[in-house]
């Protein structure tokens, strides 16, 4: 369960980063704020900062699923992917709310808001036939903006699924690692058997031909004495 400590300080660290950002960006929420609201004068430093701290969430959520994959205890293991799971929607659901304050504060900005509220009340006016069209040419820059914006998260994106495909192959080839270095051990455990064994049957061996010199040592004596024996039996009568 130690193993679960350090993923218990990057979780804190998370939601300590998660609540910053919503701190940012919730005086940026266009859902919040009427039209004829200004923005606070820090709104643009606001949506950098918010922006800086969800990439020091985006990359404290990888060593997250890192630290929780690298967890022995499968139980465990499954929890901490679990939180990783939630956090990574959590992560998610902040990009959209920065993505909105941004557009809010790109539209802002180009005077896209107040030129709305301005052309729907003088409407009637001869006017707002030019101010439409200085709208259509903000709303179509602020369209073009919005595009390079969403090619740019893609690319985003793209390279965080490969810095994560990256940490899973590592981590895989870590595992071959350790499979590989558990076979050689098992091998270098049967080349010690397969030695002592070795030895024990060359101990069997030579005891087998000590017992085979000793029977023959010891019918030589045997026959010696019986040889002495009829020898002096022989003289006996011959005397």
């Amino acid at each position: 369960m130690s193993s679960s400590i350090p993923f218990e300080r990057y979780d804190e660290e998370f939601l300590s980063l998660t609540e910053q950002v919503t701190s940012k960006l919730r005086p940026l929420d266009p859902s919040t704020a009427s039209s004829s609201t200004s923005l606070p004068p820090t709104a643009e430093a606001d949506v950098k900062m918010a922006h800086n701290l969800l990439l020091q969430a985006d990359d404290l959520l990888k060593q997250m699923g890192l630290e929780a994959r690298g967890v022995d205890d499968a139980a465990v293991k499954r929890d901490l992917l679990a939180k990783v799971r939630v956090c990574k929607t959590r992560l998610a659901n902040l990009r959209d709310d920065y993505e909105s304050a941004k557009n809010h504060i790109d539209r802002s900005s180009l005077g896209l808001n107040e030129d709305i509220e301005l052309g729907g009340r003088n409407g009637s006016n001869n006017s707002g036939g030019g101010r439409n069209r200085t709208n259509g040419s903000k709303e179509r820059l602020l369209s073009n903006t919005d595009t390079l914006q969403s090619q740019s998260d893609t690319l985003a994106n793209a390279r965080s699924i490969m810095a994560e495909t990256e940490g899973v192959a590592l981590e895989i080839t870590e595992e071959l690692g350790r499979h590989r270095e558990t076979i050689s051990s098992a091998h270098g455990r049967v080349r010690q058997v397969t030695g002592m064994t070795n030895r024990a049957r060359r101990i069997v061996q030579s005891m087998s031909r000590r017992e085979v010199q000793q029977k023959l040592i010891l019918y030589g004596v045997a026959g010696t004495i019986v040889l002495v024996f009829l020898m002096l039996i022989y003289g006996m009568f011959k005397a």
